[in-house]
This record gives structure tokens, sequence and C-alpha cells, in this order.
């Protein structure tokens, strides 16, 4: 015991004896240790925004999107071409064995009125897959059904942001909005999902049974009244996921009659290897900047 107080008096003595060297290592430490645990901080709420950012787009998701068009020797990028249809995704779902479900959505946007209250929103047209898909929910209210594709029904869903920007706090089930003068009956309100991974607001939406879209707000695109902005795909398992990208991509190529030296009209796109791209460079600017931090922690135990 002696010892010890005694090695607890010199080493007081030694610090008050070296008291800017003291400062400085215990300046260096303090810092050190905050900037691990700030870093690690950082690191973790990354990895979980990508977690919720996959949840929030749903689970096992493979997305085909048109291909490009070329105007005057310039090409334009992907997507500006008519080469989707709600028939291709009818027959993806039929003939691919690892694929659960396939939704065509068709995309716009419209000025939506209620009343005095008006507001610019994103406009989906797309099937009761879609909802499924996405992992969407009606709050309150009723979801799009088969038969309200099948006969074109004037019904909407609104997300929150919507809603609340139309109606206040006031229930808008069974009320009506007018999209482009076309009159709606507002079918359910979704459950809030909050941002995209883009930052977009997710609430900010209306959904509509996609043949009502493309007749009544959308409209055709290049006289095609079958084409799609998009196909959002869902494999049946995780462990299925690149056997339902392989067998979309060769039934895809055979019905647009494409031959072997022929490039895709279409590109598919494996939305959990993007998120997996993400948190994997997430992981390795944890890790530099846990190196970086804890070099203080090695100059303030050095410097002592």
């Amino acid at each position: 015991m002696k010892r010890l107080l005694s090695s607890i008096r010199i080493a007081f003595r030694a610090l008050a004896m070296n008291k800017l060297r003291s400062a400085l290592t215990m300046l260096g430490i303090v810092i050190g240790v905050a900037s691990v645990i700030a870093t690690v901080a950082v690191g973790s709420g990354a990895t979980q925004r990508i977690q919720e950012q996959i949840a929030s787009i749903g689970s096992n998701i493979i997305m085909v999107l048109p291909g490009s068009t070329a105007s005057s020797g310039l090409r334009l990028g992907s997507g500006n071409a008519v080469t989707l249809t709600q028939t291709d995704a009818k027959e993806l779902l039929a003939q691919c064995p690892a694929l659960a479900l396939a939704a065509p959505t068709v995309r716009g946007s419209a000025q939506v009125v209620n009343g005095n209250n008006n507001w610019a929103t994103v406009i989906y047209g797309i099937t009761p897959d879609y909802l499924t898909v996405r992992q969407l929910s009606v709050a309150d209210g009723d979801e799009i059904s088969q038969q309200d594709v099948d006969g074109a029904a004037k019904v909407a869903l609104l997300g929150k942001t919507v809603a609340t920007n139309l109606f206040g706090g006031a229930d808008p089930i069974g009320q009506t909005i007018r999209i482009k003068q076309v009159p709606f009956t507002v079918a359910g309100v979704l459950t809030p999902k909050g941002q995209s991974s883009s930052g977009q607001d997710q609430d900010d939406v209306i959904l509509l049974p996609i043949t009502t879209a493309v007749r009544k707000v959308i409209g055709v695109k290049q006289a095609n009244a079958d084409a799609v902005d998009n196909i959002i795909m869902q494999a049946k398992s995780p462990s299925q996921m690149q056997e339902a990208q392989d067998q979309a991509q060769g039934l895809l190529r055979q019905r647009h009659h494409l031959q072997p030296a022929e490039a895709h009209d279409f590109s598919i796109r494996n939305m959990e290897e993007i998120f997996a791209a993400q948190e994997a460079s997430s992981k390795i600017m944890s890790l530099m900047l846990g190196a970086v931090a804890s070099v203080s922690l090695v100059v303030g135990a050095s410097a002592s």
C-alpha cells in the first residue's frame, strides 16, 4: 500500500514538473478517444441508414428500366426508349420461376386540387403487386384492387404529405380531388415511408390504377398504350436474386427479338447489390477515419 501511495505521489510530482507536456498528452488522449467514439458512431449510423433505405424500398428487389434512344447521333440515356410493356411484366411473372412478383408502373406529375387547396406531386400508375413489392400499406381506407385496374376506376391513394397539404387535419377518405380536371375519389392514405436514399420525400406521391393513369392523367407513351416506365420485380428469396435476374434478362431478350450480337434494349438493376456497395464504402470510410483518429491516441501515449 505504501509503495502504491509513493508511486502516486511520484506520478503527480512528475506531472507538476512538466505541466505543458502533461497537458498536451492529456489533450491528445482526450481528442483521440473522442475521435474514435465519433467515428464508430458515424459508421454505425451510416450502416443503419442503408438498412433503413433497403427496408423502405422492399426486399429482394430487381428493377427493370427501358433502354436508351438516340437523336442526331446523341444517346439520350437509359429510360428514354419505350421498350417495356405491361405484357412484359405479365410474362415475366408467368415464365420466370424465381420471381415472386412483377409490377409495371408508369410515372408522371400533376397539380392536384381539393377545393381551395392545391399541390404539385408525383403520380404513379400501379397494379396491386406494386404495394406488396414496395412494402407499402394503407394507414386508412382501402388499397387499389385488381378490379380497380381492370375497370380503370377513378380512385387514388394519397401519400401522407399530399393528404396533409390538400386536407390539413380533415379526413380525406371518400373525398373528391381533381387531377388534370379529372375527379378522383380518395380510397386511402398510405402509411408514411419517410425519405428515400436520395433524400426524396416518399410520402409526396399519389398512386392510381395503372389503366386509369394512362388513360386519364399521364397519357399514352409514343402511341403505345401498353408501355410502362419500369417493372419492379421481387425474387422469391435472397438466394434466388441472380437466378431471377438471369431469367428475366433471357426472357426479355427473347420477347424483344434481340439477336445474340445485339445489346439489351433494357437495363436490369439489382437494388441489394447497389446498397451492398454503399455499405462496403461506408465501412471502408469508417475504418480510414478510425485509423486517423487512432493516431491521436498513439501520439498522446508516446508523448507521455
